[in-house]
């Protein structure tokens, strides 16, 4: 999602910012695996980008 976002509006100034609080994520156990296990963030994280266009 993120990556053909960021593709539309590359050249245009781009940013994206992506805040989450308190999120859990299920994630593969091993490489190939269909079995999850969850993780879980207690706090913030924050991710942003932009194509450094001035």
């Amino acid at each position: 999602m993120a990556i053909g976002l960021y593709d539309k509006l590359t050249g245009r100034n781009a940013r994206i910012n992506y805040d989450f609080n308190d999120f859990s994520i299920g994630v593969h156990k091993k490489v190939g695996s269909a079995e999850k296990t969850e993780w879980t963030l207690n706090g913030k994280l924050s991710i942003t980008t932009s194509d450094g266009a001035k």
